[in-house]
Order: structure tokens, then C-alpha cells, then sequence
């Protein structure tokens, strides 16, 4: 499966929107049979274009009212400290996501805390301890007006 048929996007688009549908009412939206509707979402995981499901949680109704971007520039560029680098930001939970970046800096990481101090915590007594990191750059985010984590097909 190297392409999508329009089907299989509207099933991905489907599932995007809102992963606990159930194969019945996937089915019923398609106007598939049910055993068809399932064969073609097993060949979407099997292929890869599903990643995995997943829950979307309200961070401040869970105590997490601290959002920042970090830039972060290495010192050594070498497949080994590169590989240092994000073995141990894979490591970090408060760290969501981890990109890397072209520019003037090298990676752009995503964090979520509980507060500034947890997020002091996490600069200092994490990241800073990394070897071959140069320069550690944070953005506070100081409300988010769009979070969307669907694909447009």
C-alpha cells in the first residue's frame, strides 16, 4: 500500500477527528461492511500510516500550566553526540516533542511542566547536564490560540 485511495483517506481523516470510533460507526460512515472497513484500517496500522492511538488530555485540568519551546544549539555535531543528545531527551517526560531544525539552531524541543519551578528544574537539573549542548534558548508560551495534531489529507 504505496498510495491512498480516497476510502482509505477518509478513514484516516475520520480517525484523526476522533480515534475511539468504533469500527461499526466507521463502517456506517464509509458505507463499507464492517469486516471491510476493518481489513482496510489493519492495513493502514500494518503500513504504518497509523502511527498509534492516542488521548488527548487537557494539561491545566492535570496541573501542567507550563508550556515552553526550547532552542537548543550543540556544541559537537558528531553522529555520537547527537545520538547522546537524544537518547537522553527520549528520557525526559516533560519533553513532548523534539525537532530537529535547520538554521542557527539545532534542535527546537517542546516541554510541558507544572510551573516555572518545576520548569527551572527541568533546565537545570536536565537538560543542562546533557554533554554537548552550547546554548539552551527558552520561549514561554503564554497561551496557545490553535493546537490541532490532525493531518490535513
Amino acid at each position: 500500500m504505496k498510495k491512498l485511495d480516497a476510502t482509505n483517506r477518509l478513514i484516516l481523516k475520520i480517525l484523526q477527528k476522533d480515534g475511539s470510533t468504533t469500527n461499526t460507526e466507521l463502517s456506517r460512515q464509509l458505507g463499507l461492511s464492517p469486516a471491510s472497513t476493518l481489513e482496510r484500517v489493519k492495513k493502514l496500522e500494518k503500513n504504518g500510516f497509523i502511527r498509534k492511538y492516542t488521548v488527548l488530555v487537557d494539561p491545566e485540568k492535570v496541573g501542567k500550566t507550563f508550556t515552553a519551546f526550547i532552542e537548543i544549539t550543540m556544541t559537537d555535531h558528531s553522529a555520537p553526540a547527537l545520538e547522546l543528545f537524544l537518547e537522553a531527551v527520549k528520557e525526559i517526560p516533560e519533553i513532548l516533542e523534539c525537532h530537529h531544525v535547520a538554521g542557527d539552531k539545532d534542535y527546537i524541543l517542546k516541554v510541558i511542566t507544572d510551573d516555572i519551578k518545576a520548569y527551572e528544574h527541568l533546565a537545570m537539573d536536565k537538560l543542562a547536564h546533557i554533554p554537548h549542548i552550547g546554548r539552551i534558548n527558552t520561549m514561554i508560551v503564554i497561551s496557545s490560540k490553535k493546537q490541532n495534531c490532525s493531518i490535513p489529507l
